[in-house]
């Protein structure tokens, strides 16, 4: 099923608003959540078919959220990927063994990005 609908999930205003522009360019439709506690429960509600979650928010970090997300039967189908500034691999490794389906770091690279959404 192909991605139409997108949740980013990040406290940044900025990273919020530079995602959301690419996104909807390429033709997505895009919603955003501030923290992992909004984020959780928007995808709940809203069951989007992809969320991009970034790591470091306050509250529930973005590990926390995506083991939730992982693990719960109404959003577990909906793949995450980690956009994030925490570069090591063992932050990578860590995403990934939360169930975050791939791992970026920040600079996003659009064309990376849009690439890894065409082939979900």
């Amino acid at each position: 099923m192909p991605v139409k609908t997108i949740l980013i999930v990040d406290d940044s205003p900025t990273e919020r608003h530079v995602l959301s522009e690419l996104l909807t360019r390429s033709g997505y439709r895009v919603s955003n959540a501030e923290n992992g506690e909004e984020g959780v429960e928007k995808a709940r509600k809203e069951k989007p078919d992809l969320i991009l979650m970034d790591v470091v928010m306050p509250g529930l970090n973005g590990y926390q959220a995506t083991r939730t997300l992982t693990r719960d039967e109404t959003t577990k189908h909906i793949p995450i990927i980690v956009c994030t500034s925490k570069g090591q691999e063992t932050d990578r490794i860590w995403g990934l063994r939360q169930g975050a389906l791939d791992y970026i770091v920040k600079p996003i690279n659009a064309a990376d990005l849009l690439s890894k959404i065409a082939a979900l």
